[in-house]
Parts: structure tokens; sequence; C-alpha cells
């Protein structure tokens, strides 16, 4: 089963997701896109380390995340994926303008064909004002169009507000 969730920051979305994990049954492994490359970033990172099972295996790749899915997913296991806004701002930052489309083309590709279950964590961005900069109106559509893509191929996408998930495709939580 595949699985997106969506929400603003600290809307609960990661929490859903570990939770969904643990209540699997499964092999546990949490992929995280982040960079840490800051002293918030660090402690945000530390604080998502803290909250998860030490059982559960890590793989940390900011860049090749259909690689990765493909190289982990399996029958008897449980993919986290958080998150997918920080992935795309990776790519965004890189100086190939074409990486992003490829990266993005070979996750969408690959999603039918992985067995197990995966869960996608995805900011929310396009629920606010339009924002100033080129760079940043890129990052909000190219989110966009991300999640609807992702939508499209999930068999279940819930959207967390203040903590509560609201299924808005699939069975509800």
């Amino acid at each position: 089963m595949l699985q997106l969730i969506l929400g603003g920051a600290r809307s609960g979305k990661s929490r859903l997701a570990e939770k969904l994990a643990a209540e699997s049954a499964l092999a546990v492994i949490y992929i995280a896109t982040s960079q840490p490359l800051d002293g918030e970033m660090n402690e945000r990172v530390r604080h998502h380390r803290e909250r998860r099972p030490g059982h559960w295996a890590l793989v940390e790749e900011p860049l090749e995340l259909a690689r990765v899915l493909r190289d982990n997913a399996g029958a008897e296991t449980f993919l986290l994926v958080d998150c997918l806004t920080l992935w795309l701002t990776n790519l965004l930052m890189l100086e190939d303008p074409q990486r992003l489309d490829a990266e993005r083309d070979a996750l969408l590709a690959c999603l039918a064909e992985l067995p197990g279950e995966i869960v996608f964590v995805s900011n929310e961005t396009g629920m606010g004002v339009v924002p100033l900069g080129e760079l940043t109106r890129r990052y909000v559509d190219e989110a966009g169009w991300l999640h609807q893509a992702l939508a499209e191929r999930c068999q279940r996408v819930v959207l967390t507000v203040a903590g509560l998930p609201l299924t808005l495709k699939g069975t509800a939580l």
C-alpha cells in the first residue's frame, strides 16, 4: 500500500506516519531526506531520532529516492519517507536543473512495482499566499505537482491538521 500524509509544519504528519509504521508489525526502514546543514535543522533531526524506536533501520538519502525505495522495498517491509518537500528542496538547490525532473520521474515510475508498505510524508505548502521570489514560487509549484501525481498513485492520502488526520482518499484512519 502506498500512502501520502500531508500537512503543515508541526501538524502531526510525521508522528502519524511513525504510528502507522509502529503498528504495522513489519520491519521498518526510515528514509530521511534531510541534510542537517545548520543548528536548527540538527535539532529537528535529533528530535526525530529520539522519537523513533532503536530497532528501526535508517537510510539517509537526500537525492536518489527512487533508487533507495527500489533497494529497500519488500513484502515484509514498511518504508517511511520523511520528507518529500525536503527532498524536493535538495533537488531544487542543485546546479543541474534537469536532475529534479529525472529524480521525480524515476520516483513516480517505480511506485507501481514496489512491494510492501510505503508512507510518504510531505509539507502541504499550497494553502497560503503566493510567495515572493522565483525560487520559492517554483518550490510551491513543484511540491503541488508532486503531491498531485503521488495522490493519484497512492491508495490512501491523509491531511493532518492540529494532530488530527483527515482522510482525503482511501480507508479512514
